[in-house]
């Protein structure tokens, strides 16, 4: 039997063969687990997270008033590095509460995609 992870995990790798972040438009990945919700900023090209945040370091994690919190971090962590641009990347995960939440209060505060 294929188990929920194992069938997103095969969905990411179909969306990862399209999505590919540079250094002028770097790919925001999401990734949510049981507890938490955690975003890089990644350049692709070079390999490196240029901006991260999540909720591992706080008492609520896995909600979706904490997605947004971290959606608003993340693009305040992008933008201080000069990064207005990026690609969604939603890891698999259907476009649907954290993921959604997180999406929308990144662009609120100021991210393009």
């Amino acid at each position: 039997m294929v188990s929920k992870n194992q069938i997103r995990e095969r969905i990411h790798t179909r969306i990862r063969r399209k999505l590919r972040g540079t250094s002028e438009r770097p790919r925001l990945a999401v990734f949510r687990s049981l507890a938490h919700t955690y975003a890089q900023v990644i350049d692709d090209t070079a390999g490196v997270t240029v901006a991260a945040a999540s909720t591992s370091g706080t008492t609520t994690g896995g909600n979706v008033a904490a997605a947004t919190k971290i959606g608003k971090e993340i693009a305040q962590k992008a933008i201080e590095k000069g990064i207005k641009k990026v690609v969604f990347d939603r890891g698999g995960y259907l476009y649907h509460g954290r993921v959604k939440a997180l999406a929308e209060a990144a662009r609120e505060a100021g991210l393009e995609f």
